[in-house]
Formats: structure tokens, C-alpha cells, sequence
């Protein structure tokens, strides 16, 4: 892979910045609709009205969440205007989907799932929580698997149809937003119309797993904790 989203770079010729690149190879190369993050507020906390914000910096607030698109567009704009600003992903659709658990557990389950050879795809990391991106499912599809299980961990939360999850190179009240797994494309493609944002060969978009194998793998490991507790647990 020619280049890694989210490794920091050298500014290019005419001052492009980091997120900008990432936004537009994730919307441009990718399809993925992306949209800017509210940021954290200088000095701490969110930039966002809320005091008492659940997720300083790392959401959407204006534009809203269905502002998220693959334009390019409107892509430069934002992040021409705004070029520190955290890149948020609007999960399902046609988009990735996700599994989050908290840091600590993700470690461990990362961990176990190599253990058991499971495939795993782009994996983003923050420092309080990570996200596992999955191949995009609805509603009844999760609903399905999660009457499947006799247990599902508690610090599981799913992204699917109406949530986002923050890419990186971001950075959020939390810190910063990096790849524990980056992405890797399944193929590149010869050049096609229109043009990504590397100006030259749009990639294809990075392999994701199914969600049925993840959560699967994810609760046989949390279960097989050898003093009986949850490798998912807090």
C-alpha cells in the first residue's frame, strides 16, 4: 500500500493537511461519507455547547450526522475551512459498520481473537475505546445474531445504520485517534474514471470482515477467560 491513512506526513506542496488527505481517501476512494467532527475546545472539553459532553470532540454537531457524504467536493470545503478537524465516519448503508469495546478489553480480545486466526479488518483505536469496522449489516441482520447468543458482553456497543465512529488522524477530548490495524485494500485497480485522492489509481476499499464472525469470536473469547471471568469486561 502506497500510503497508510493516518500516518503522519510531511504537509504537502500547497499546505494540504493530514485529516484532509484521510476525508478525501475516504471519500473519494473509498465511498465512505464522512463529515467533520465538533473537535475539542482549546484549553479541554468539547467544542460543542454541552458542558457536560459524553464524547468531547468526537461527534458530529454542524452540520448533523446526514450531512455525511462522498462528495469531494464538500469534502476541500470542510476540511479547507476547518483542516484540524476530526474525521467522522456515518456508519451503515453502504458503509463500514462497527464493534467498540472499551481500550483495556479490546487489548485482550484483540489478542485472543489472533489467537484463534480470526481475520480482522481496520481496527481504530482511541484511548478510552476501539472500534472493530465490519462489513456493513442492518438492524434485523444484528438483531438476528444477538438473539443467536445465550450472552453478549455488556461493554459491547454496535455502529450500524445511524452512528458514526472518528477515524483517524483525529484528535478528540480523549486524545488521539490512530489505527491499531490499518486499513489495507483488498486489490488496487488499474485507473478508472474520475480521479481519488491520491490523483492517480483509485484504490478499492479496505477488506471487512462479516459482523456474525466478529461477534461470534468475540464472545467465545470473552467466555473462555481461564479464571471464568470476561476478557470484554471493563
Amino acid at each position: 500500500m502506497r500510503e497508510i491513512l493516518g500516518r503522519r506526513r510531511r504537509p504537502r506542496r500547497g499546505g494540504r493537511s493530514a485529516p484532509l488527505d484521510a476525508a478525501l481517501t475516504c471519500a473519494t476512494a473509498w465511498r465512505w461519507p464522512v463529515l467533520p467532527g465538533v473537535g475539542p475546545r482549546a484549553g479541554g472539553g468539547c467544542g460543542c455547547p454541552d458542558p457536560e459532553c459524553a464524547v468531547p470532540g468526537a461527534h458530529p454537531f454542524d452540520p448533523g450526522l446526514l450531512a455525511a457524504t462522498t462528495d469531494e467536493r464538500m469534502v476541500r470545503w470542510w476540511w479547507t475551512n476547518r483542516p484540524g478537524a476530526p474525521i467522522v465516519l456515518a456508519t451503515g448503508g453502504r458503509a463500514p459498520c462497527a464493534l467498540s469495546l472499551p481500550a483495556a478489553a479490546a487489548v485482550r480480545a484483540l489478542a485472543a481473537l489472533d489467537r484463534m486466526g480470526v481475520r480482522l479488518g481496520p481496527v481504530v483505536a482511541t484511548p478510552t475505546r476501539w472500534s472493530i469496522l465490519v462489513a456493513p449489516y442492518d438492524l434485523e441482520r444484528l438483531g438476528e445474531l444477538l438473539y443467536a447468543q445465550d450472552w453478549v458482553p455488556s461493554s459491547l456497543r454496535f455502529h450500524g445504520e445511524g452512528g458514526y465512529i472518528v477515524l483517524p488522524p483525529s484528535a478528540v477530548g480523549a486524545g488521539e485517534v490512530r489505527w491499531e490495524r490499518p486499513p489495507v485494500p483488498r486489490t488496487r485497480s488499474p485507473r478508472v474514471r474520475g480521479r481519488g485522492a491520491q490523483g492517480g489509481a483509485t484504490a478499492v476499499a479496505p477488506w471487512l470482515p462479516d459482523v456474525g464472525t466478529v461477534l461470534d469470536a468475540l464472545v467465545e473469547a470473552s467466555t473462555e477467560a481461564p479464571d471464568g471471568g470476561s476478557r470484554l469486561a471493563y
